[in-house]
């Protein structure tokens, strides 16, 4: 059996009925070492939960304004103006689009040195449902530029300050954005403890979306969820190439301009993106080739996207089908991760140089969701790395900063319940729950770093205002 199976030991211990199993690499060895809880209980002496609450910016951090200023390098210059206007709407879309300035900061907090896929960009506004290959609307984290290998705790911390700038922008008194923050961290502990009570396989796949409000204690926020529900059933490809295409007397279908967030691409550009995809086929499972096989490219153009996304390229390629239904995909540019600069300082190492950022991305969100968009792949355009997927699947979304004051808690526990889940496909939910515990502790010392952190960022915020109104940076608002 060992030489069958390649990288194999005999087990020098005989289960019961005196077989000799190998141990295979890839799976757990029997009895070795100390039980990931344990081990979890163990690092609480080394890096004890109060010491989460601690935040004080560096002294060589960077000013808001030289942060955008070097985030923009690399962007299209006739789009950054759009991302600094929509950043500069409040400190929460400043939050949004300064994913790498809150990662820098991140690297002088404690860690448990516990390495999960990240989302890298856990911010409160990016939760939401989008359709499954069924048809079923599902609710999960649904932005993944930013995925990496990294400290848990960068992920949770992001998610809390953006509840506690949400809060703050939709009204709610200090103790309800605080609040909010602690219940999304104990929603996140609850939910690696439930985890790690159940069978691998169970947790795997666990808290169905049917049972996420009861399961996060968030029956406010149901009437919501329902109303985003509705909508998102009615965002398609379908009605987005209706609103925005035409066709012409050929028979052909071609997107209409809708400048600056839609506009149609020269011949030699489209022709890039379209043969592209012959690349992207190739990274789909052999299964879904058929089915994109029944389909013909018929236009390109380019769309803006986001908030921190903005001045990236992103394209909306045209299929349609042999009854003119349309298929709707997006070609959107993959950047290399924010997040990786800082790993390194905080312990983590950053990965490899030279590989494929649509990969990164895809396979990032795979390892995190529960179900993916089938039609997952990347590509490269022109020597650009790319991501593809399905536009328009039926997305919907809760806007954090417009819920009322007694749902934003709601909001926090079912969006910590969420991130647990996606964590936990990454680490053994036994770790996590040995070292979140059973007390609150944990939730009280990162709701106090969210309120620091959140407070560095109005001021973060507002700098960036005085910069556009000073003319030092040039803002593009309203679009």
């Amino acid at each position: 059996m060992a030489d069958t199976l390649g990288q194999s030991e005999e087990l020098t211990g005989a289960p019961a009925a005196g077989r000799r199993i190998p141990v295979v690499a890839g799976f757990a060895r029997p009895g070795a070492g100390v039980s990931p809880k344990k081990a979890g209980k163990q690092l609480r002496e080394s890096v004890p939960h109060e010491a989460h609450a601690d935040f004080e910016p560096g002294a060589d951090r960077p000013s808001a304004l030289e942060s955008v200023r070097r985030t923009n390098v690399g962007r299209l210059p006739e789009l950054t103006p759009i991302r600094v206007g929509r950043m500069s709407a409040s400190p929460f879309a400043f939050l949004r689009g300064s994913a790498g300035l809150m990662a820098a900061d991140l690297v002088g907090t404690p860690v448990t040195g516990v390495t999960a896929q990240l989302c890298g960009d856990a911010h409160a506004a990016n939760f939401g449902l989008y359709g499954d290959p069924t048809g079923r609307l599902v609710i999960d984290i649904n932005d993944f530029d930013e995925t990496v290998n990294g400290p848990w705790e960068w992920d949770v911390k992001r998610l809390t300050a953006s509840l506690v700038l949400a809060g703050r922008e939709a009204g709610a008194s200090e103790d309800a954005c605080r609040e909010a923050a602690f219940d999304a961290v104990g929603a996140y502990r609850r939910t690696v403890r439930l985890l790690a009570k159940m069978s691998s396989l169970d947790a795997w796949n666990a808290i169905a979306d049917e049972e996420l409000v009861s399961h996060a204690d968030a029956h406010d926020l149901a009437g919501t969820l329902e109303q985003v529900s509705h909508k998102a059933r009615k965002n398609t490809s379908a009605k987005f190439a209706s609103r925005n295409t035409e066709e012409l007397p050929d028979g052909t279908h071609r997107f209409t301009d809708a400048p600056p967030v839609l506009r149609r691409v020269p011949d030699r550009e489209a022709g890039a993106v379209a043969a592209s995809l012959a690349e992207y086929l190739a990274t789909l499972q052999p299964d879904r080739l058929p089915l994109l096989g029944r389909y013909t490219i018929h236009d390109v153009a380019f769309r803006v996207v986001g908030t921190g996304s903005v001045g990236t390229r992103s394209y909306v390629v045209l299929l349609l089908d042999h009854r003119r239904k349309p298929l709707v995909l997006q070609v959107k540019e993959a950047r290399a991760s924010v997040l990786i600069p800082h790993l390194a300082k905080a312990g983590f190492p950053a990965p490899q140089e030279g590989g494929h950022e649509g990969r990164r991305v895809v396979l990032g969100q795979k390892r995190m969701q529960v179900v993916s968009d089938v039609l997952l792949g990347w590509t490269t355009v022109e020597g650009r790395p790319y991501q593809v997927r399905q536009f328009r699947n039926r997305k919907g979304s809760v806007a954090p900063a417009a819920l009322a004051p007694e749902q934003l808690d709601d909001y926090g526990r079912m969006t910590g319940a969420l991130l647990a889940r996606a964590h936990s496909h990454s680490v053994d939910p036994q770790l996590l729950a040995g070292y979140c515990g059973k007390h609150e502790k944990l939730d009280e010392a990162m709701a106090d770093f969210a309120v620091r952190y959140a407070d560095v960022t109005e001021r973060d915020h507002a700098e960036l205002v005085t910069a556009v109104r000073d003319g030092r940076i040039e803002a593009e608002t309203g679009v």
